[in-house]
């Protein structure tokens, strides 16, 4: 928390000091600052710098996390492994260059390589880097018969989505080409209640901090 606590003081300061001399950036908190809400709102100054702040903290360790179970998991599927190598190899080689730089991929490259996009969609499943969410409903919910009244904490458990036979089929097994089927509407459904009580969260963060 001190730490939270620090970031978000250097972060503040930043922001404020854009405002007075009127400057844009083309960065992180010049596009948060720019953003609007589906009324045309713009986020507050503590929405930009919360957003700022969770991806400074949770960034880099969900990052690596991710990177250790895509390695573990093709490292026992090594069908996928193949196709995975195959498929970028072949954009490297697309891009026509003879050294290592002009045959890197690079971002632009990422949108056009689909099966890599399965693998990265089955690792976070199987990983669950995130294996549960803290949030608080902003209105009454109705769930299959369960009422959730205003203001009470939730608790949406990830782990066990991710890994329920009603939504997967064979869940424990790595099968990047499940992607190539849209999720089951029950599971759209329990993250559009993740969605909705994800702002009131927010602003109750806000007012506590």
């Amino acid at each position: 928390m001190q730490c939270r606590r620090k970031l978000k003081a250097v972060f503040r300061h930043e922001m404020e000091a854009r405002k007075k001399v009127d400057r844009q950036c083309d960065d992180l908190m010049g596009g948060l600052m720019q953003m609007k809400d589906e009324q045309g709102k713009k986020l507050s100054n503590e929405e930009v710098v919360d957003n700022i702040v969770s991806l400074v903290i949770a960034g880099y360790e969900s990052t690596t996390i991710a990177i250790m179970w895509a390695v573990y998991h093709l490292a026992k599927s090594p069908i996928v492994l193949a196709k995975l190598r195959e498929e970028n190899i072949a954009m490297s080689k697309s891009k026509g260059g003879s050294t290592s730089t002009t045959l890197m991929i690079t971002h632009t490259d990422i949108p056009k390589m689909k099966y890599t996009a399965k693998v990265v969609e089955e690792t976070i499943r199987m990983a669950n880097i995130a294996p549960m969410v803290h949030r608080v409903a902003n209105r009454d919910v109705e769930y299959r018969g369960y009422t959730i009244p205003k203001g009470w904490a939730v608790l949406v458990w990830l782990r066990s989505l991710h890994t329920d036979p009603n939504y997967y089929e064979d869940p424990l097994s790595f099968n990047p080409d499940r992607w190539d089927v849209s999720m089951l509407s029950s599971t759209c459904h329990v993250q559009f209640m993740f969605i909705i009580m994800h702002r009131s969260t927010q602003e109750k963060n806000h007012s506590s901090s």
